[in-house]
């Protein structure tokens, strides 16, 4: 890997660059691959504690410093910011307020992802799976705007005011591993969790989700090093990481007897079918 080469992860919120794929995108970056993170919003909704607001002047602007702490430790060239507010989960008032991604038209979001890729030029774009991993509603949105601005960032004819033409290689959608989403249910009412109702606010049914099945086209090694910063990078976001089985630390402790890997279905070029395993988002890059 060299400088040449670039990375972008396109998601929604401070703490989805770490707690999804911060292996992945450390791995790159430790290897020399210019990183970047286009975050939608600022997490204004997200859990928001007197304890960790100490110092902060809102919200947004607490987690956006955890998002920077995590940038540094993951080695991120730099998190661009898209300008939009967070919608929370499916249901909530937030879904319609004012700025809120989910309620913005899907050809202006994915126009401001058509601008960053043209000025970066990765060749290798990431985003969340068609669900938007656990049916978040700002997650689901950059799914569709991600995807729809990979194919036109390269054609002339779509959002010429978005810059020069820039077409990249490869498309992919982050995961979850079954594994350990069954593992999790499993665990959870021992643990005298729901597993219906997951997360700091209870609003994330871990059981539904182990019915959806994405095709795994490629697996990164994410151990050692790679490990070691995602983990790091967690612990920034610690207004999100909650103190009970309830919260993203199961997550943590289930990854000490699964193997350290983080997979991604290629939505383009789309594999052909029986085709083998990837080890590397970058395998047949020019």
């Amino acid at each position: 890997m060299t400088a040449e080469h670039t990375l972008i992860f396109v998601g929604a919120h401070p703490d989805d660059e770490s707690f999804g794929i911060g292996g992945t995108l450390a791995r790159y970056a430790q290897a020399g691959v210019r990183t970047y993170y286009a975050c939608a919003t600022r997490g204004e909704v997200g859990e928001a504690s007197p304890e960790h607001l100490a110092g902060h002047q809102s919200p947004g602007d607490m987690r956006w410093a955890e998002l920077m702490c995590a940038a540094q430790v993951l080695g991120l060239a730099d998190v661009l910011y898209l300008g939009y507010r967070d919608s929370g989960m499916p249901g909530s008032p937030d879904n319609h307020a004012p700025g809120a991604l989910a309620a913005a038209p899907l050809d202006e979001v994915t126009g401001r992802v058509v601008a960053v890729l043209r000025r970066l030029q990765p060749q290798v774009v990431i985003t969340f799976d068609p669900i938007g991993g656990y049916r978040h509603p700002d997650h689901i949105a950059m799914y569709q705007a991600a995807t729809r601005a990979f194919h036109a960032a390269g054609d002339a004819s779509q959002y010429p005011q978005a810059g020069p033409v820039y077409q990249p290689q490869k498309l992919y959608y982050s995961v979850f591993t079954r594994t350990l989403l069954k593992l999790a249910v499993r665990l959870l009412p021992l643990m005298g969790r729901d597993p219906r109702r997951f997360g700091i606010n209870h609003d994330i049914d871990l059981v539904s989700l182990t019915t959806e099945d994405f095709p795994v086209h490629t697996v990164i090694d994410v151990g050692g090093p790679a490990a070691r910063a995602k983990l790091a990078a967690a612990e920034c976001h610690r207004s999100q990481l909650g103190s009970g089985a309830g919260s993203p630390r199961i997550f943590t402790l289930l990854n000490r007897f699964v193997p350290q890997r983080e997979t991604f279905m290629r939505a383009y070029p789309e594999p052909p079918a029986r085709a083998t395993r990837e080890h590397d988002l970058f395998a047949g890059v020019s």
